[in-house]
C-alpha cells in the first residue's frame, strides 16, 4: 500500500511525535509498504506532481529522532517555518495525503489526538488510523474522558477542574498529595504532584501554561501498569517501575531512567479484571483500531483507569510496542496490523 506517516505536527509533544513517526515509517517499509513519512507542520516542498509519487518510491534512508527533554513552545515551533505561517497543515500535505491508501497518523498531544486532523481527513475522505474524531477529543480531553468514565461505572481518581481566569480553590475534597494535569496534554508535559498550598498553587500556574483548563486529581497510590488493545486482542499489561521519583516526561523517554515488566507480576485475576476493564474503558470511549489505557493497582481499592490514549506512542521506549513484543508481535507486525486492520474496517 502507499502509505502516509504523518508525524510532527505543532503540539508540545512535536519531538515525540517525530520519534513515534520514523519508527513506523521505517517498520512499514520493512513490511513491503510505499511509504512517506510527512511533517504535519513543515508540510513538504514539491515541483511538480510526479514529485509526490517520488516520496513514496524512491529509495529512503531510515531515519530516526533522539527525543529531548525541552518542552517546545508555539515559538519554538514557529519558528521552524520558513514562510512565517502557523497554520497546522503545512504546503502541500493535503495534496499529499489525498494520493495515499491510508494515513497512518503517527502525532501526539493536542493537535494530533483531539480530533482536529481527522476531522479535517474525513471531510477529504482521506483514511486513516485509529479513532474517529468525536471519539479522539473525548479521550484527549481528561474531564470528558473521566466523566463517561464515571457514568459508565468505571473507577478513576476523583478530581476537580480549575479553568484559566478563575480564583485558586481554597479548599479540595480531598487530601494532600494530589496530582495536577492539564486536561487536554499527555508524556505527562505540565503535570505535577503536589503535597502542599504553595505546590498546589505553583503547579497549577504551570499546568494552565499548557491548556486553559487543569484537573487537580486524588492521588491514587499503587502500581502502574498499562495495557494496550489492537484490532480487540487485548496486550498483556506492562508495569511500570521508574527507577526514582515518578513517570514523568524524562522517564518516558529517556533511556535507562524506568524499568519495564511485561507480563507483570500480579495475580492472574487481577490481570484479566485489568483488561476487562481496558476493553470496557476502551468501547465506553468509542474507539476503534488501537489504543492503550493506564491504570493505578493496590490489593486495597483495586484497579483506577488514569486514562485512555487513541494514538500510543511508537517510540523505542513506548509501552504498546514492549507489550505486542511480549506475545511475540513485531514492531514491524504491530505497525502492519494497525493498518491493515483499519483497512479491513473501511473496505467492510
Amino acid at each position: 500500500m502507499k502509505i502516509v506517516v504523518l508525524a510532527g505536527g505543532r503540539s508540545t509533544e512535536r519531538n515525540v511525535s517525530l520519534s513515534s513517526g520514523s519508527k513506523v515509517a521505517n517498520a512499514l517499509r520493512r513490511k513491503g509498504h510505499n511509504v512517506a513519512l510527512v511533517d504535519l507542520f513543515l508540510g513538504v516542498e514539491l515541483q511538480s506532481e510526479a514529485a509526490i509519487d517520488a516520496l513514496f518510491t524512491e529509495q529512503q534512508v531510515e531515519v530516526s529522532y533522539k527525543i529531548s527533554d525541552a518542552v517546545l513552545t508555539d515559538d519554538d515551533i514557529n519558528a521552524l517555518r520558513t514562510d512565517g505561517s502557523t497554520q497546522l497543515f503545512g504546503p502541500n500535505v493535503l495534496r499529499v495525503l489525498q494520493t495515499a491508501d491510508i494515513v497512518y497518523l503517527g502525532l501526539h498531544g493536542e493537535d494530533g489526538e483531539n480530533g482536529k486532523v481527522q476531522a479535517v481527513l474525513d471531510l477529504f475522505n482521506i483514511r486513516y488510523t485509529g479513532s474517529a474524531p468525536l471519539n479522539s477529543g473525548m479521550v484527549m480531553n481528561k474531564k470528558v474522558s473521566k466523566e463517561i468514565m464515571m457514568f459508565n461505572q468505571i473507577q478513576t481518581a476523583a478530581f476537580v477542574v480549575v479553568k484559566a481566569g478563575q480564583p485558586m480553590p481554597t479548599k479540595l475534597p480531598f487530601d494532600y498529595p494530589v496530582v495536577v494535569k492539564p486536561s487536554n496534554g499527555g508524556s505527562s508535559i505540565g503535570t505535577h504532584i503536589a503535597h502542599t498550598d504553595k505546590e498546589l498553587h505553583d503547579a497549577i500556574t504551570d499546568a494552565l501554561r499548557f491548556d486553559d483548563e487543569i484537573l487537580i486529581e486524588e492521588f491514587i497510590k499503587g502500581r502502574e501498569f498499562s495495557l494496550g488493545i489492537v484490532n480487540g486482542q487485548t496486550m498483556p499489561a506492562i508495569e511500570i517501575k521508574p527507577n526514582e521519583g515518578w513517570y514523568d516526561f524524562e522517564h518516558k523517554f529517556q533511556d535507562n531512567k524506568t524499568s519495564f515488566v511485561t507480563p507483570p507480576d500480579i495475580p492472574a485475576q487481577v490481570h484479566e479484571n485489568m483488561k476487562a476493564i481496558a476493553m470496557k474503558t476502551f468501547d465506553a470511549l468509542g474507539m476503534i483500531n488501537y489504543g492503550r489505557v493506564d491504570f493505578l493497582w493496590n490489593q486495597k481499592d483495586g484497579l483506577y483507569v488514569i486514562e485512555a490514549n487513541s494514538l500510543p506512542g511508537m517510540t523505542p521506549l513506548s509501552l504498546l510496542p514492549q507489550e505486542a513484543a511480549a506475545v511475540g508481535i513485531s514492531y514491524e507486525e504491530l505497525c502492519d496490523r494497525i493498518v491493515q486492520g483499519k483497512w479491513a474496517y473501511y473496505n467492510k
